[in-house]
């Protein structure tokens, strides 16, 4: 069975010209003054939701409104109802692709390459996401979203989107990242290429400043962003002039100001080559020494009480590992790894590498049972969307004209409700369920040409109480006395049909009752009276003046076909010609006679006098 196919309400605003599966886009102007020239300037042209922009292939037509946006509309189907398309890309960008492949192919045209075009989709992507571009002295990939991340130093030079994210480390070890974006301009989009650099604004250009070079794809930023990495600055003083040195007292006051901020911080490593630098320095003054002295003397007091809150975070976090404390241990190993990450003893090295064993462990469980608590989500929203759809085209058919739905119409509603009923799960009740079998069972019958026998209605049973059926299993194919056989099959239109006789291959006969009220009867039997006896005064077949024998037909919500001779409301009405030969009208005479006698109804022509 098809995908199911959620309809996407969006207004469609691109195309493609000539076919379904053409690569030319176009852009459905917006406003209603732009579109009347548009249409008259694409009178010949035709519009299709094109293969290549993920849509369904159907003739597509243009809608003029002047208090909203004008928009592509598909055909309505055969059946009247609206057409439903599974196309999600819509807007004035889902045609991006195909403008990004016919620009790159004129611009490699003009440099005398041939180029081939792949709308890659990796990993399941969607359609118009990536267009790789190859030729023989290069291959670009150009990404126009964010659902494929980049591969860099491939043989596919990356361009990317203003929506995909560059790590700041990707711009300076690469120096420089292209970028595309695409303009309206008009009925098109226009392809611009931009460079991105570290700590520099993206610069834009056309495609027709862009080139290729041994560097891959080139543009006049590039250039310049070569130049000043492969050109040394110019020096900003000049080389003769000396460069001004603190004095000692001047460095000894940086020195216990670095110390000072090294101690707030917890900086073992910086306060130990602090002291270490203070014991070098020469040439202060004996005021600024003894600060020094004091300072490092109090440094070592606290390196000394470090070390115990060293040995102390080391068994805290081998505490938090053994009684598993994901919280507290993922904390102090971040302190851990902050402030003791030097000089760590065989022993330290260990109780780090089991706490982060022990976290990585657990952040891939936390994951994992994510993404199933995620999978259940998103297989029970599934669920909930294919019980509404089950329950909304029931609701459309039931309270549809039914008679004039196709074969192929039903069929298809046959299909959605089926499939959507397996995926519906315990979010679809019972008797949906019996009602979508139904709708099924009606569909097969009709596309095998079967028509169903009919049930038993109220309209053509006695007022008495029905009595269990003991007769042999053979008697029940046998008509009763007081029926008319009738023929009944329904068209290729879905129409209901009737006649006297067998003339269809499918059609089916039904056993009608006669009617049981007077003024019915005896209008048939005053029309077979007049008849039986022109025939017999003629020396040939009665064929002017025939009286015809007005039938009901209709069909039950199970698909069966039934008729009756009683009037009843919404059934179609057929017109059976009452036979021209003498025997079939003795026979139904017969029939008649024995009705009236049955219901104890005079046998007399009807007539107003009657009525009163």
């Amino acid at each position: 069975m098809g995908e199911f196919v959620r309809t996407d309400r969006r207004r469609i605003q691109t195309a493609v010209l000539g076919g379904a599966d053409s690569d030319e886009p176009l852009m459905l102007p917006m406003e209603a003054i732009e579109l009347d020239v548009f249409r008259r300037v694409h009178e010949d042209d035709t519009f299709w939701c094109g293969t290549l922009l993920g849509g369904c292939g159907g003739q597509l037509t243009t809608k003029l409104y002047t208090d909203r946006a004008c928009h592509f509309a598909h055909h309505p189907d055969p059946d009247g109802l609206p057409h439903v398309c599974g196309r999600h890309a819509r807007g004035v960008n889902s045609a991006d692709h195909l403008y990004v492949k016919s620009a790159a192919a004129a611009w490699l045209d003009a440099s005398g390459e041939d180029a081939h075009f792949d709308y890659a989709r990796p990993e399941g992507a969607p359609l118009g996401s990536v267009v790789d571009v190859h030729w023989s002295r290069g291959a670009l990939r150009v990404h126009l979203d964010h659902a494929v991340p980049p591969v860099w130093d491939t043989g596919l030079e990356p361009v990317l989107a203003q929506t995909v994210p560059v790590e700041r480390d990707i711009l300076i070890r690469r120096w420089y990242v292209h970028r595309i974006r695409l303009d309206s301009d008009g009925t098109a989009r226009r392809v611009r290429i931009g460079t991105e650099a570290f700590a520099r604004d993206t610069e834009w250009f056309t495609l027709d400043d862009c080139y290729m070079t041994e560097r891959g794809l080139t543009t006049p930023a590039v250039e310049r962003i070569i130049r000043s990495r492969t050109t040394a600055p110019p020096s900003r003083w000049p080389a003769t002039k000396p460069k001004k040195q603190p004095d000692a007292d001047t460095r000894a006051q940086v020195l216990l100001r670095q110390l000072a901020n090294a101690r707030k911080v917890d900086a073992v490593v910086v306060v130990t080559r602090i002291c270490n630098d203070i014991a070098d320095l020469s040439g202060v003054s004996a005021v600024r020494r003894t600060e020094l002295d004091d300072a490092v003397r109090e440094a070592h007091l606290w390196l000394q009480g470090q070390a115990d809150v060293r040995r102390e975070l080391f068994q805290r976090l081998d505490q938090a590992v053994a009684e598993a404390h994901v919280t507290e241990a993922r904390e102090l190993l971040t302190r851990v790894n902050a402030t003791q990450a030097h000089e760590r003893t065989d022993d330290e090295n260990r109780i780090a590498g089991a706490a982060a064993s022990f976290i990585a462990a657990r952040t891939r469980a936390r994951e994992a049972a994510e993404a199933q608590r995620e999978e259940r989500q998103t297989t029970d929203w599934a669920a909930r969307v294919a019980a509404d759809t089950v329950r909304r085209v029931l609701y459309d058919l039931r309270y549809r004209n039914r008679r004039h739905m196709s074969k192929a119409t039903l069929h298809r509603h046959a299909q959605n409700l089926a499939e959507n009923a397996a995926k519906a799960g315990k979010h679809l009740s019972a008797s949906h369920r019996h009602e979508v079998e139904g709708w099924v069972r009606r569909s097969e019958n009709a596309r095998k040409g079967v028509v169903p026998a009919a049930q038993a209605h109220p309209t053509d049973q006695s007022t008495t109480p029905a009595k269990p059926d003991t007769a042999p299993s053979g008697a029940a194919n046998k008509p009763a006395a007081h029926t008319v056989p009738v023929w009944v099959w329904k068209d290729h239109y879905g129409v209901l049909r009737a006649a006297d006789h067998q003339t269809r291959p499918e059609a089916t006969v039904r056993h009608v009752p006669l009617p049981r009220d007077a003024g019915p009867l005896q209008r048939l039997y005053g029309n077979l009276t007049r008849m039986i006896t022109e025939r017999q005064n003629a020396s040939g077949p009665v064929h002017a003046n025939r009286s015809t024998l007005t039938v009901r037909l209709w069909e039950t919500p199970d698909g069966h076909l039934t008729a009756s001779l009683t009037r009843r409301k919404g059934a179609t009405i057929a017109s059976l010609t009452l036979p021209a030969e003498l025997e079939p009208l003795r026979e139904l005479h017969a029939k008649v006679v024995a009705q009236m006698e049955a219901r104890g109804i005079p046998r007399q022509p009807w007539t107003k006098h009657n009525k009163r």
